[in-house]
């Protein structure tokens, strides 16, 4: 056996692709290239227990990716070299792990429950954190019990959130995603494009008393979203005759506070970020104000406390039963060695329609990258090009270029074991689909027949029923 703490200094002074785990993995890799995951099943009943993990009621089976034990063997070896443990380690610690701007990556800590104090620069982060999402929820509270009042004494009916990136991705998709949490005649709308169309689109049907504008800026100088607040500012002064009302209609999300106030906005509603959170990880700070005032403080303590255990998962897991470490190596497994390009993101869940673009940012512009730490270009791929769609208008899209055409493309699958309500017939036929492409090259005809029994057993799940 190689002394295991040369192959460490290789992944990490060199190159990955010097590592002895990576030129292993090219020599497999020519011994399962070839092979058919329907002769995969057949060799192997037990391949589906074999090659899929569970956090709480998140199932996630890659058992249909094109592995068998020895590929994963030598993935996790991969990252074991590459210390992933370690450096997993150091984001958590707080160590200024981004290198290139000399910061911390502590985006965890926003979701931190477990009251243990996080150390950044000499200083405990986390009551600085406690407080801001007091504050947010402090003033969310008002808005959704119609206390928060704009002039003419009327409550809020419309909040507006304009920013862009992960000031914008984010909130998006959560409030989407937990839609049928919210609150239905409290309309949240979101402007991130420069293009006149949207703000003015936007506007167009609001009435100013009742309006509520969030600007979400980190640095609050960002071009497009500091000119969609400018104009949303002149919209409401040119209404409203002054400016005299702006405290009771304008927040801010900022690092940059002097900034915020100087825009008109009262320093109470301004609310602080940090710049050891990156915008695109960031829907758990005060960027979450939308949300918050979507669904309220309850259900926003419990999408925190969903991270939080997804962090303790990710933290403390062995590699080999670690689920976004094992998502992260099947991904350098088919970009690397199967020079697979792109990755494609199927939520046949309505309520995830903008989890792909939110996906987008969270993956590439994090792996969108041709340097090492080193600053030295690398020799090996950093990421795919990810997309994605609804699965079920996916399947009347692109899915003939995916079972058909001649490019390999991975495709993440991502299905409701239930629905809120569950009402049968839909969600028979919606799981029916979420199988048959998968059955269609993979499984045999039983196994999906039983797949797709279990699947619309609805659980009482979230107060759906059967």
């Amino acid at each position: 056996m190689k002394n295991p703490t040369r192959a460490i200094k290789q992944c990490d002074t060199e190159s990955v692709s010097q590592s002895s785990a990576w030129k292993t993995l090219e020599k497999h890799f020519d011994e399962v290239s070839q092979l058919h995951m329907r002769d995969m099943f057949v060799e192997d009943p037990q391949r589906f227990e074999k090659f899929s993990l569970k956090l709480n009621d998140i199932l996630f089976d890659y058992s249909k990716n094109i592995v068998n034990s020895e590929t994963m063997k030598e993935l996790y070896r991969l990252a074991d070299q590459c210390e992933v443990k370690e450096w997993i380690e150091k984001m958590f610690d707080g160590e200024p792990i981004n290198n290139t701007e000399n910061r911390a990556v502590l985006h965890t800590a926003l979701r931190n429950m477990d009251g243990l104090p996080i150390m950044v620069d000499g200083e405990d982060i986390m009551p600085a954190v406690y407080e801001e999402h007091k504050r947010v929820k402090k003033l969310a509270e008002a808005i959704r019990t119609r206390q928060w009042r704009g002039y003419y004494d009327q409550p809020i009916t419309d909040v507006v959130n304009i920013g862009i990136g992960g000031s914008h991705l984010g909130p998006l998709m959560v409030t989407e995603a937990l839609r049928p949490y919210a609150l239905h005649d409290l309309n949240i709308h979101y402007v991130s494009n420069v293009d006149e169309n949207h703000i003015n689109d936007t506007l167009e049907n609001l009435n100013p008393a009742t309006t509520f504008f969030i600007i979400a800026s980190k640095s609050f100088t960002t071009q497009d979203t500091m000119v969609n607040a400018e104009t949303a500012r002149q919209w409401h002064v040119n209404k409203v005759g002054n400016d005299n009302y702006i405290d009771k209609h304008f927040s801010a999300v900022s690092t940059n506070i002097d900034a915020a106030k100087e825009f008109g906005i009262d320093e109470k509603n301004i609310f602080q970020m940090w710049d050891w959170v990156g915008g695109r990880y960031s829907l758990w700070s005060a960027i979450s104000l939308p949300i918050v005032i979507a669904i309220g403080e309850k259900n926003f303590d419990e999408l925190l406390l969903g991270a939080y255990e997804a962090d303790k998962h990710f933290r403390n897991t062995p590699l080999e039963q670690n689920i976004p470490v094992t998502m992260a190596l099947l991904g350098i497994w088919y970009n690397n060695f199967f020079d697979a390009q792109t990755t494609a993101v199927l939520p046949y869940d309505q309520h995830l329609h903008k989890f792909p673009a939110y996906l987008q940012q969270a993956d590439m512009e994090s792996n969108g990258k041709a340097v090492n730490r080193q600053g030295e270009a690398v020799d090996y791929s950093t990421g795919p090009v990810l997309f994605g769609e609804i699965g079920i208008a996916a399947q009347h899209a692109f899915f003939q270029l995916l079972h058909q055409g001649t490019k390999l493309v991975p495709a993440d699958i991502i299905a409701p074991i239930s629905n809120l309500h569950c009402i049968a017939r839909h969600h028979r036929a919606l799981m029916s689909n979420v199988f048959a492409p998968v059955s269609y090259t993979h499984l045999r005809a039983h196994e999906t027949e039983r797949l797709i029994a279990y699947a619309v057993f609805c659980l009482k799940i979230g107060g759906g029923g059967g």
